[in-house]
């Protein structure tokens, strides 16, 4: 019976760590006018985050071998290096090196796609990652949230000034 309890403990003691490694995860989707090339052509660039994203103030670009990264200079004066993990012909994958947000193992995905309706694309930007020593995973998660419906936000205001009512369709995912 012992040896039952120990295994009982044993068996609860890993499952516990496994659901505790569990990553967080963040999706916001986007439709908007236009074709994956040609709005590529606006976000693709990986320091072209500066023209469409309210929170950033400059991009500067580095390469350190045959690594790219991006240091993001944010308008409260906070800085977010990044590191480009991948990159075909409409997206790019990334992973942050180091910065003030309250995240750890922060791997992320922009990608521009066909849309089900003609002349239309969808933006899909995901993130996985891990709260940061001393914050909640929901804490987290709500950070990284606002950070990218910042960036819609801004989309939005910016198609309603030019008269085109947006088509948005965001999604959040916390740990699925």
């Amino acid at each position: 019976m012992h040896k039952f309890k120990l295994g009982l403990i044993a068996l609860a003691a890993v499952f516990a760590f496994t659901a505790a490694a569990e990553a967080a995860d963040v999706k916001k989707r986007r439709e908007a006018p236009g074709k994956p090339a040609e709005v590529w052509e606006i976000v693709g660039d990986f320091c072209a985050i500066k023209s469409w994203h309210p929170a950033v103030a400059e991009c500067e670009q580095t390469t350190e071998g045959d690594v790219v990264f991006r240091t993001l200079t944010l308008k409260d004066g906070g800085k977010i290096k990044e590191k480009l993990t991948d990159k075909d012909d409409t997206s790019y994958s990334y992973e942050i090196v180091e910065g003030p947000l309250p995240v750890k193992n922060y791997k992320a995905e922009l990608e521009v796609g066909e849309d089900d309706e003609p002349d239309r694309i969808e933006i899909v930007w995901t993130a996985t990652f891990d709260p940061a020593d001393g914050t909640s995973e929901e804490d987290a998660v709500k950070v990284i949230s606002g950070i990218k419906k910042a960036a819609i936000d801004a989309d939005d205001k910016k198609r309603a000034a030019a008269g085109d009512a947006p088509h948005n369709m965001e999604t959040d995912k916390d740990d699925d």
